[in-house]
């Protein structure tokens, strides 16, 4: 199964345990393939940046040039080929379609409300990380 998330997971993942940690644990046990793109790659990174997150890194000593080339490293990176403009609200959100779409993924995960009010993108179901654990689980 191949799963494309957001920056939002991969944040929560970095600093909480939770659904979003339980996922990219799997990831790491090779139960589930997780495709990004360069440009998600990126963003992770630019939110890593933000104010409140460095504070959130002092606080818990995080190593985040680590926490990105994991990321990097068990995860399949694509470059997409298609620009695609669905996410009227947030055009941001389209680099998750355009990466899902292109490595026809099974799911995206997401804790993006605009994605998630999309629920499914062409066949790729879009399910936040609580459901998709459910769904996987049965």
């Amino acid at each position: 199964m191949r799963i494309t998330v957001d920056t939002n997971l991969l944040i929560s993942a970095t600093f909480w345990y939770g659904d979003s940690n339980k996922i990219i644990d799997m990831v790491e046990k090779k139960e589930i393939e997780l495709v990004l793109s360069k440009d998600i790659i990126d963003e992770f990174r630019a939110v890593l940046e933000y104010d409140e997150i460095k504070e959130k890194i002092r606080k818990k000593n995080l190593e985040m040039a680590w926490t990105i080339e994991k990321i990097k490293e068990i995860s399949t990176i694509i470059e997409p080929s298609e620009e695609l403009k669905v996410v009227k609200d947030d055009p941001d959100d389209d680099k998750i379609l355009e990466c899902a779409a292109e490595a026809k993924v099974d799911f995206i995960v997401s804790k993006d409300n605009h994605l998630l009010k999309l629920q499914k993108y062409g066949i790729i179901k879009i399910l936040n990380p609580s459901d998709f654990l459910k769904q996987l689980h049965g």
